[in-house]
Parts: structure tokens; sequence; C-alpha cells
């Protein structure tokens, strides 16, 4: 059975092998490292990318935080409120913020959870093209489906459906994005041991430079307008409501007295919001938005 040190030994090496072929792929800029500590037990590394040739921000986070099960995580969890039991979270969390706004935004996250006997894993990944290409958007959820498949046939068509719902804008009534999998509190069961939940959160994690590169690359030489521009600013502007307002790991972090640096590194460097913009009929912008109105199936 894994322990806590295999498992966090995975997320750290996890995090140097997406932060290597990240800066391979944008060939300018590379990572700066922060190393930090949390007060009542714990820290982690983060890792930034700015200014690049393609990635404008970008951040790939470890974290191990440890100490006094707070009350939220007790209720949570179902320990008794009278219990002194330390908690473990560990994990990896990442968000970029290309520069093109042909090439998607991208999150992935991966963590465990452990306090006294219970512990889970949970995490997702999912895409948030600025312009939405259907042919891009199957290729993304056939990638998903086929590092599913390997290790449930259920997993694939009950995390989608939980990613559809999970990034959803209800203020907006539009989807973040085009979706992928979401799944949280995976644990022991008479079907699933622990080694076969880490094995499919390391095949997750593993998938992410083959499911996102070919998408930076097939779109990265692609011109666009001052108009594409402004759009970008626009959906990074969902991106950010989302996050501020209904983000899971972003509350945790916060309310766990994470390291709010670190925490809201998803955050684009520039956004923007437009009073009631309405994007012209028959435009790209237009077709991309009527597409996040709805749950698309992006059957594969």
């Amino acid at each position: 059975m894994p322990d806590k040190k295999v498992i966090e030994d995975f997320f750290r090496s996890l995090q140097d092998k997406i932060c290597a072929g990240l800066e391979k792929a944008d060939g300018k800029a590379t990572f700066k490292e922060d190393l930090w500590e949390r007060p009542e037990g714990g820290g982690g590394r983060t890792r930034v990318i700015q200014d690049g040739a393609i990635f404008e921000k970008g951040g790939v986070n470890f974290s191990s935080v440890h100490g006094p099960c707070p009350e939220f995580l007790k209720q949570e969890a179902g320990i008794p409120v009278n219990e002194n039991i330390p908690f473990l979270a560990t994990g990896l969390s990442l968000v970029i913020h290309p520069n093109h706004p042909f090439v998607p935004i991208i999150h992935m996250n991966v963590r465990y959870f452990e306090a006294g006997n219970i512990w889970w894993f949970g995490g997702g990944i999912d895409l948030t093209p600025h312009y939405i290409d259907v042919g891009e958007a199957k290729f993304f959820h056939q990638h998903l489906k086929k590092v599913c498949d390997t290790h449930s046939a259920n997993y694939y068509p009950d995390f989608k459906k939980w990613a559809d719902e999970y990034f959803f804008i209800k203020h907006r009534n539009e989807t973040r994005g085009i979706g992928g999998i979401f799944f949280d509190r995976l644990s022991g069961n008479d079907m699933f041991t622990k080694e076969q939940r880490f094995a499919f959160v390391k095949a997750v994690g593993e998938s992410f430079l083959t499911a996102y590169l070919p998408l930076v690359e097939n779109n990265r030489a692609k011109s666009f307008t001052e108009d594409n521009k402004q759009w970008q600013l626009l959906r990074r502007g969902r991106y950010a409501e989302f996050n501020l307002v209904y983000d899971r790991g972003t509350k945790f972090g916060l309310v766990t007295n994470g390291r709010a640096e670190s925490i809201l590194m998803s955050l684009p460097p520039l956004a923007k919001w437009e009073y009631n913009h309405i994007p012209l009929p028959n435009s790209l912008e237009n077709s991309t938005l009527r597409l996040l109105n709805t749950i698309n199936t992006w059957e594969v």
C-alpha cells in the first residue's frame, strides 16, 4: 500500500517532469522556484513561468501541508469534533495562461488527503479555450477517455459528467471551457484498492504533457488580430470569476492558511470585463459563446 512519502515523492517528481516539458515547449522562459513553509506545518514549492514565447503566465505548484485538523475538515471527513486527529494534504496543481488567443488555458490538479484511517484522492484536468475548436475538444476528451478506460470503464463517463457540472459558471449560465474530468474522495472500497486509486491518479498526472502540448503546437503559429486579443481578455475574466467564486481548491487553500501567492497564481496576468458584451453574429466569438452556453457532449 503506498504511504504518504511515496505519494509525496510522486507529486514532487511530476512537478519536475511537467516543468521541464513546458520549458522545452516554450523555448524562452524558465520556471522560477519559490520555497515556502506553512506555520502550522508543511510547505511547498511554487514554480512560476512568465513572459515566455508562448506562456504568458503559468504555475506548477507542489504542496504538502499538515497539522491539527481544522473544524471544517473534520465535518467534511466525518471526524468527531472532539477528536484531535492531524491531517495531511499533498498534491500538485497547475494553471497555464498562454499569450496566444488560439492556444487554450489548461488546469490540472492531483491530490491526496488523509486524517487518521481516513484517506482519499482527488483531482482532474480541464481545458479552457478562448476559441473552441470542436476537433481539438474531441482530441482532448479522447485522450482523457483512454487514460480513464485503462483503469475503469466507469471513470470517464462519471468524471466527465462531474467536470461538466463542476466547471460551470452559474451566474453566467455558461461552462468555463470544454471540461475534462473531475473526481474527488476516491477511497478504498470493494472494487478499488489504494494502489489502484493511486495508479489512476498517477496516470492522469503523467498524461498532462501529451494532452496539452499538441494543442500548443497546433495553434502557436496562427496569426491573430487585436480583436482576438480583446476576446482573450474577456474569457480570462470569466476564468477569474470561476476561480474566485466557485473553485474548491482556492477556498481550501485560503481557509487552511495556505500561501496566498501560491493559491492565487491561477489567476491570469491580465483580464477584462466589458459591460454586456455581445459578439457579432456569425463570428468566431459568437460560435464559441453558443458552445459555452450548453454542456456539450464532445462525443468520443
